[in-house]
């Protein structure tokens, strides 16, 4: 029979087992974060980064070092593309538009390569490619090879719009139409809209060149969507990104502008070439959409004051004089009032209720859509949008204006009046609190967020505007973007908040050039398209308008993450995943992300080892 052994002995021993153990398991698990920290391995931002995180934190949320091999999978190596696409934009591409009708600048529009010709390799930055001058000097210079095109320098060179200098393109701040700078023609324009109080922040620059005009309205805090077609100049949109003023590439043609209607407080074209009063009006119509009731439409150059400028204008009065006369009557159709007429500026401002011009016997072809606001490449129309509805008649029509930054805070009339479904006032309070939170977790993890390096940022998923809230600083603007298969649309909120904002269907490329943001966050994005398109294809055109050096912010679920770790592990990008701020319990993780700096006609490795 087998004598038993001492119980205390016994006990001992699996006590020793027990720490021999653990201290293992301690030593590995530190040996493992260290392997796999990364450190080193990328570019001087990420190196950056990890030298500021705050270890304290990061011992509590790196989630890496918690899931195996499995974190460190990497995918396909995706090569570079040619040199002949630096510049390449998939849904304005000049070969392609040549294909498409010219009337009404429909071959200017969105026209996105089919499944078989998408591009699926990484666009190089060009030789020499320089990290832009920090705001507000990038306003003013942007460094040549980031840009390399001289054709506005030649054919706007008696205009000041810009000139080179050296290794910089130098922007004076002149235009077409304002030859003593943009500060004096704003300050014009300011004498007559409310623009120095906060009442008007959000504005919309049609045909806007080089966006003069909207990097100068910084000084008043007002936020200018600036949108030109992708045409001979190849570079007005890029010189306006690449200075930190807010811009897309597009064009009124054939379908609707992608913004919701009642959304900006004042519009604006500076010799923009649009054919105002043809098509029966249908481009003043739009405008009128997208503006805000009590909003302001500025129109200079031509035809405005035709009889004093005709000759200068070298066109005949005939038709200068048929061309005010017919935006005059569109306008009066439209019940604008004008406000300002001198030299060649004229101010109009759209009434604040339809009760306003119901004295008015116009026979007004109003627009029978009961979606308002379902723009995405649905045709334009000649037809007025109804006016909210008001029940007083001194009500302003979709809510009484506040200043900025008041509005930023407020509550916003859509929310307030219940026109969101399933949007209530303890939801965005609640969102915006949230948001908060989240925003301050991820400086404590990436501590240059908001030094100013990052200007040009982009929300991938919107949602209320409560993460661009959050940040907001002169130092920085945020494209706020809404997925047009989210669940609610809440961009007119956005709008409403004194932020700017955009549709967009992220199965397509953004109307953006290459290399335009330097920041991107994406909230849920790849669990809301799981089942729409292609991920990989999704982080390519991430990939195409983030900058050299530029971060990517991610939050979504866990098994999302992964697969978008292990993509962009074949993209030259270097990641660090983490925790959800309230613990690794929380199904939700953060995956922090920074494209390494390269060039075109480097070997570098896609490889993140």
């Amino acid at each position: 029979m087998a004598k038993k052994g001492n119980p205390t002995e016994s006990r001992t021993r699996s006590s020793i087992s027990v720490f021999v153990v653990l201290g293992l398991c301690c030593f590995f698990y530190i040996l493992g974060a260290w392997q796999r920290s990364g450190f080193g391995k990328g570019d001087s931002i990420a190196i950056e980064v990890t030298k500021q995180t705050d270890c304290s934190i990061l011992s509590n949320l790196n989630f890496e070092t918690h899931n195996g091999d499995e974190a460190g999978t990497i995918g396909n190596q995706f090569e570079p593309c040619d040199a002949q696409y630096i510049d390449y934009t998939p849904c304005q591409d000049q070969d392609r538009a040549m294909t498409f009708p010219r009337e009404n600048m429909n071959y200017r529009e969105r026209h996105c390569p089919p499944e078989e010709e998408k591009l699926r390799c990484l666009i190089p930055a060009p030789k020499g490619y320089a990290t832009p001058f920090p705001w507000p000097k990038s306003r003013d210079y942007v460094p040549f090879a980031n840009a390399p095109y001289k054709n506005l320098t030649v054919e706007k060179a008696v205009q000041n719009w810009i000139q080179y200098e050296g290794n910089v393109f130098r922007f004076p701040g002149g235009g077409t139409q304002f030859p003593h700078g943009a500060d004096a023609y704003i300050d014009e324009l300011a004498s007559v809209i409310p623009m120095e109080n906060g009442m008007v922040r959000t504005a919309l620059d049609t045909g806007c060149g080089v966006a003069s005009w909207g990097a100068y309205l910084f000084k008043k805090n007002v936020l200018a969507m600036s949108f030109a077609p992708r045409d001979s100049h190849v570079a007005q949109v890029q010189f306006a990104l690449e200075r930190g003023v807010p811009a897309v590439i597009g064009v009124l043609g054939t379908i609707k502008l992608p913004y919701p209607s009642g959304a900006f407080d004042m519009a604006h074209c500076s010799r923009c070439l649009i054919p105002w009063g043809a098509n029966d009006g249908m481009y003043m119509m739009e405008v009128d959409r997208v503006l805000r009731p009590g909003g302001y439409w500025v129109l200079s150059g031509p035809p405005i004051s035709w009889s004093i400028n005709y000759r200068a204008w070298q066109r005949p009065k005939e038709d200068l004089e048929e061309e005010q006369t017919k935006i005059e009557e569109i306008a009066r159709l439209l019940c604008w009032e004008k406000k300002y007429e001198k030299g060649e500026i004229a101010i109009w401002r759209k009434r604040v209720n339809y009760d306003s011009c119901s004295d008015q016997d116009l026979h007004v072809p109003f627009c029978q859509a009961t979606n308002v606001n379902d723009v995405w490449y649905k045709q334009m129309e000649a037809c007025i949008t109804p006016y909210p509805k008001t029940t007083e008649p001194d009500d302003v029509a979709g809510g009484e204006w506040k200043p900025f930054s008041e509005r930023l805070n407020a509550i916003p009339f859509r929310i307030s009046s219940g026109s969101i479904p399933g949007v209530s006032v303890e939801t965005f309070q609640e969102d915006d609190r949230l948001w908060k939170k989240h925003v301050k977790a991820y400086k404590r993890t990436n501590k240059i967020i908001d030094s100013g390096r990052y200007r040009n940022i982009m929300d991938m998923n919107a949602g209320l505007g409560s993460f661009a809230a959050a940040l907001e600083s002169p130092k920085s603007w945020v494209m706020n973007v809404m997925p047009t298969i989210a669940e609610k649309d809440t961009l007119g909120v956005i709008f409403e908040r004194g932020l700017i904002g955009i549709y967009h269907d992220w199965c397509e490329a953004f109307s953006s050039y290459p290399r335009t943001y330097d920041l991107i966050h994406a909230n849920g994005v790849f669990s809301l398209y799981k089942n729409s398109c292609s991920a990989e294809d999704i982080l390519l055109e991430m990939d195409r308008i983030l900058r050299p050096e530029g971060a990517v912010i991610f939050r979504d679920q866990i098994d999302v993450l992964m697969k978008v770790k292990k993509i962009v592990g074949g993209m030259r990008w270097n990641t660090k995943l983490v925790d959800h701020e309230d613990g690794p319990l929380v199904s939700e993780k953060i995956l922090f992300a920074v494209k390494q700096y390269w060039v075109v006609g480097e070997n570098n490795s896609t490889t993140s080892q």
